[in-house]
């Protein structure tokens, strides 16, 4: 990790009124990613377990949760289930490098963005903005919400953010729904990832494509990998059957 350098990714409108949990066992890098995100003016609590993590949860209701995998009691794939099961809420994963299978389970079970380890540390400060961020925008897209959408045997349904496929219902994460709306709103069209980023996330930067693209292979997982086409070295295409 870095030392606190400078960032200027945006904040959220309301900084001082957020709270963060920060969910990691070992106790120098949870003391250094709270006190970072506290000189950014959020209230952080701390948790150093799987079963405190939720405890914590439970308390505090936090805003947003940064998430490590490995911990004890139980991991943090099962931490994001049991929370994420109470109420929808950003999660950001701290993650070892290289471990997909990991990462994608964990964006499969609601988690919305990762960092690996070692991270810097403005990288997580701007990670969580984003992330803040796009809860705000996305209560502002809940009250206007997109039409019904259907491409090939894919339906969408906007205003109940609900999936079908070939008329079976389809689970989707916050996230993953986004994502789809997004590609199924220019059917067959390539769009670019940074044009997915910014409009799915809200920001876009070289990093930020591995976040995207690992969206994308879990989306591919529950609609059917034959349905988002890869352009490589430009984006993804929502394709019918």
């Amino acid at each position: 990790m870095s030392g606190p350098g400078a960032d200027t990714t945006a904040r959220p409108s309301s900084v001082t009124s957020t709270t963060v949990l920060v969910v990691e066992d070992e106790p120098t890098i949870n003391q250094a990613v709270t006190d970072r995100l506290r000189a950014e003016g959020y209230t952080v609590h701390q948790a150093h377990d799987g079963p405190a993590a939720v405890a914590a949860f439970s308390e505090h209701s936090p805003d947003l949760v940064v998430l490590d995998v490995m911990l004890p009691g139980f991991d943090g794939l099962e931490v994001c289930r049991r929370i994420q099961a109470v109420r929808p809420v950003p999660v950001l994963m701290l993650t070892a490098r290289d471990d997909e299978t990991d990462i994608l389970v964990g964006l499969g079970v609601g988690a919305d963005d990762y960092v690996t380890k070692p991270f810097r540390m403005r990288e997580v400060v701007a990670r969580t903005h984003a992330l803040l961020r796009r809860v705000e925008r996305a209560a502002e897209l809940a009250a206007r919400p997109a039409p019904t959408t259907r491409v090939g045997d894919v339906q969408i349904d906007g205003p109940a953010r609900r999936v079908t496929v070939g008329g079976v219902d389809v689970h989707l994460t916050p996230l993953e729904f986004d994502l789809l709306a997004a590609l199924a709103s220019t059917p067959g069209a390539v769009r670019s990832r940074e044009q997915l980023m910014g409009e799915v996330w809200g920001w876009s930067d070289a990093s930020g494509t591995r976040t995207l693209d690992s969206h994308v292979k879990s989306l591919r997982a529950k609609i059917g990998a034959g349905r988002v086409r890869t352009v490589h070295g430009v984006g993804y295409a929502l394709e019918g059957e």
